[in-house]
């Protein structure tokens, strides 16, 4: 069978570029991998993360439907603009919910960064909603009845985003992967550390990958 000479030349570039794209994403990503090793272990995050209460496990990775209701009684934040998106107004809200569930006020910030850009009212094509994107299933498990409220919204995705820490040992870039495509999809492919998360990257959605860099790289804009 004859190839044409120009076909030939042409299907060579394609994959040259493709496999030049591909590793570049990799050396980026590895690179993202080995900055969240080097910021937890100076913060020594896993150490800050409480115990999960009795009787709550991880079995089967359903973990957002084994979580109790969340305490709702914090009042609403006063003079409260939706259109106001600057971080500043949640701050307060975002530094409780740390204190309360062991997660660094930096990683809360830049989680709603990435997720919703600081608006209360956004709307994923997926559905999720509110500031830090929940769920309806996954806000029902955790006890928020309104995701598009910020009290609510915050403590919820903080209270998940504290347990998927507690699970995958603390290992944020791991957390973050979860967060986004789904602990029962990290966990079957048995990753539990930033380095296996490298070694599993092509099995996970080019949207997880991105995800957990744009996350780790708007967390250090938090951490100067």
């Amino acid at each position: 069978m004859q190839i044409d000479p120009v076909t030939y030349v042409q299907t060579t570039a394609t994959q040259r570029a493709t496999r030049s794209s591909t590793e570049e994403t990799a050396v980026r990503f590895s690179d993202v991998l080995q900055q969240a090793v080097n910021e937890e272990s100076s913060e020594q995050t896993a150490r800050t993360i409480r115990s999960l209460p009795p009787g709550v496990t991880y079995e089967d990775g359903l973990l957002w439907q084994q979580l109790g209701k969340i305490d709702t009684s914090m009042e609403r934040v006063q003079d409260f603009q939706p259109e106001n998106t600057r971080y500043t107004s949640f701050e307060e809200l975002i530094t409780a919910a740390g204190e309360r569930y062991g997660v660094p006020v930096s990683l809360i910030k830049s989680v709603i960064q990435i997720e919703s850009a600081f608006n209360p009212n956004a709307v994923s094509h997926a559905g999720a909603k509110g500031l830090m994107q929940l769920m309806d299933g996954t806000a029902r498990g955790l006890g928020v009845s309104d995701s598009f409220d910020p009290v609510q919204n915050i403590d919820g995705g903080t209270r998940y985003l504290s347990n998927l820490l507690q699970r995958f040992g603390g290992e944020v870039a791991v957390a973050l992967a979860a967060y986004n495509a789904g602990p029962t999809r990290v966990a079957s492919l048995g990753i539990t550390s930033n380095e296996e998360l490298m070694a599993n990257l092509h099995a996970l959605p080019t949207e997880t990958q991105a995800y957990v860099q744009k996350v780790m790289d708007a967390r250090r804009s938090y951490t100067i």
